[in-house]
């Protein structure tokens, strides 16, 4: 039995998983891992495979069945992280943004960013006026398409792709007239460096968003980016807080505290569960040790809990910005070949492809997506998921603007854009089918019609365009009723910790008594307790022959020792 229980554990040590990640240029990269393998063997193989040296800008993101975001942690096991059942579903995309993606080292790393940016503009996470996005639109089609040709471009030509949700005859001829008239002769390489020079000026660049809820109950959108700490609410940013600013991230159940040292600011936001935000602080520990730290030697494992309350501990692993930028100084390689494919108009549902494809990417099942520069903004106003927020104080006006004037505002008030800022899929628990929500939500938009096939690829495990919607339509009177539960459960908790601790600290203090009287200190009142009657009881009685018999046996160990 014991040979077979042992010949069990060995097979299930050798197991292998199918794992398959989606890349940036929607290229599925699927291998097998072994059951034990970490996070970091899988990174490493992506990374091989992309030819991608400044890889610590990336990572791997997946969904848990209860539809909640994750960062994959390189160094633990990937199948215990992985609460679903095998074969496992990621995706690569940028965790930490470049605060300068244009001055990247390697282009393979400027043209990665630049895919992910443009799902960023789709999505509506990088929001911006139409101005701004008439040129980010125009700058892909340059890059992708190359020069206008009359011959080949007919009247109308741009609005055969689908830059936006929803966009104007009148946007799509401003798009044109730029790339006619203003991008002629930039080569792919210059039109994405262009663009990744306008899109780092806006006031969204490199925000992911979390979804919560302010202290009044009204919706808003916690982000970390590459410059500090931000919340979007309505069409503005009403906080922003650069990383040296920011001195704790705490969370306790739902609740989510920030802690500045500028005139003691304490933030506090609810996100819609625990896991959500327990996700957030994490994330905000990670892009604090990324963004702010010298090295990464002076990395800490950080708490969640003070001393009565259990919480998470969690330590960032990895380099940080400053190392990684003086290890890109030092690359010295011919830069990889990168193969960049054209744009495919569809005839069911007008799209743009992701574009270039990278020469070393094998032609595994690859899918046109949707790229689109949120331009809808009165369109999202009527969405499912859109919620009225509280007017905020007055900011200053948007204008594009180099980053290092953004970060000086003093109120850290700045209107971002003329409508509210709400992403399609920030509100949504999982972002892993993008394909499939890109196409819901940008056809719920405009009644674009869709194809059956388009439909079957998209993820079995992605919930209704409607579900997503269950936080911010959330009663308030059921927020009430579970943060009292919450906090009854946490003050039971808290006295169960200190009985505990008590009793501990009595009993050490007691063995502490102990070997003090039983030793041979001259002090008062230790030789007042030696005389007393229940002393000599206790030592004659229990001390004496527990001692005689410790020192039997030490004795029986060290004759064992000394015979071998």
């Amino acid at each position: 039995m014991l040979s077979r229980f042992m010949s069990g554990s060995i097979r299930n040590l050798e197991r292998e998983y199918s794992c398959t990640v989606r890349l940036l240029d929607d290229t599925e990269y699927t291998c097998t891992i072994q059951r034990d393998a970490k996070g970091q063997y899988l990174f490493d193989l992506i990374c091989h495979h992309l030819n991608l040296l400044e890889k610590d800008y990336f990572g791997i993101r997946y969904v848990d069945p209860d539809k909640q975001r994750h960062w994959l942690e390189f160094t633990k096991s990937i199948a215990k992280q992985m609460k679903s059942q095998p074969p496992f579903t990621m995706c690569l995309r940028v965790k930490f943004y470049p605060p300068e993606p244009a001055s990247l080292k390697e282009e393979i790393t400027r043209y990665l960013v630049f895919l992910q940016i443009k799902r960023d503009l789709y999505h509506g996470r990088l929001l911006c006026k139409t101005s701004d996005a008439a040129m980010l639109a125009a700058h892909i089609l340059q890059a992708e398409i190359g020069d206008y040709e009359p011959g080949k471009h007919p009247e109308g030509y741009s609005s055969k792709f689908q830059f936006f949700p929803k966009h104007s005859e009148k946007l799509e001829r401003r798009i044109a007239d730029i790339h006619k008239t203003e991008l002629i002769g930039q080569t792919p390489e210059t039109s994405e460096r262009n663009f990744l020079l306008k899109a780092q000026m806006l006031e969204t660049y490199g925000v992911d968003p979390h979804p919560c809820k302010d202290v009044s109950g009204n919706p808003a959108f916690l982000a970390f980016t590459p410059f500090g700490f931000v919340v979007l609410q309505g069409n503005k940013r009403v906080h922003f807080l650069r990383w040296n600013e920011v001195t704790k991230l705490k969370f306790e159940g739902k609740t989510f505290h920030i802690y500045a040292n500028q005139k003691e600011i304490i933030l506090t936001y609810f996100a819609p569960t625990p896991e959500a935000c327990k996700h957030l602080w994490k994330c905000g520990v990670e892009n604090q040790a990324f963004y702010k730290l010298d090295k990464s030697s002076q990395v800490r494992t950080m708490s969640s809990s003070n001393l009565f309350f259990k919480g998470s501990r969690f330590r960032y692993s990895g380099r940080v910005a400053k190392e990684v930028m003086e290890q890109s100084a030092k690359i010295k390689r011919e830069p990889p070949e990168i193969h960049r494919a054209g744009l495919v108009p569809s005839r069911s549902c007008p799209s743009i492809t992701h574009g270039p494809r990278l020469s070393s990417v094998p032609r595994t099942r690859r899918r046109a997506v949707h790229i689109s520069i949120m331009e809808g903004l009165e369109s999202l106003r009527d969405s499912a998921h859109s919620t009225p927020v509280r007017s905020v104080s007055h900011g200053e006006s948007f204008m594009p603007r180099s980053r290092s004037q953004a970060t000086d505002a003093s109120d850290g008030i700045a209107v971002i854009s003329d409508e509210a800022y709400s992403p399609s899929d920030s509100v949504l628990p999982t972002p892993v089918a993008e394909h499939s929500m890109e196409l819901a939500v940008s056809r719920q938009i405009n009644g674009a019609p869709c194809s059956i096939e388009e439909e079957k690829e998209s993820e079995a495990g992605t919930p209704p365009h409607g579900e997503g919607g269950g936080f911010v339509q959330e009663g308030a009177g059921g927020d009430s009723a579970l943060s009292e539960v919450e906090q009854v459960n946490k003050f039971v908790l808290s006295v169960l910790r200190l009985l505990l601790v008590t009793i501990g600290l009595l009993f050490v203090l007691l063995l502490l008594l102990i070997i003090l009287t039983e030793s041979d200190l001259d002090i008062a009142f230790l030789s007042d307790i030696r005389q007393t009657p229940e002393f000599e009881q206790f030592h004659y009685e229990y001390f004496c022959p527990l001692r005689r018999w410790f020192a039997c046996k030490l004795r029986w160990v060290g004759g064992l020792l000394i015979n071998k």
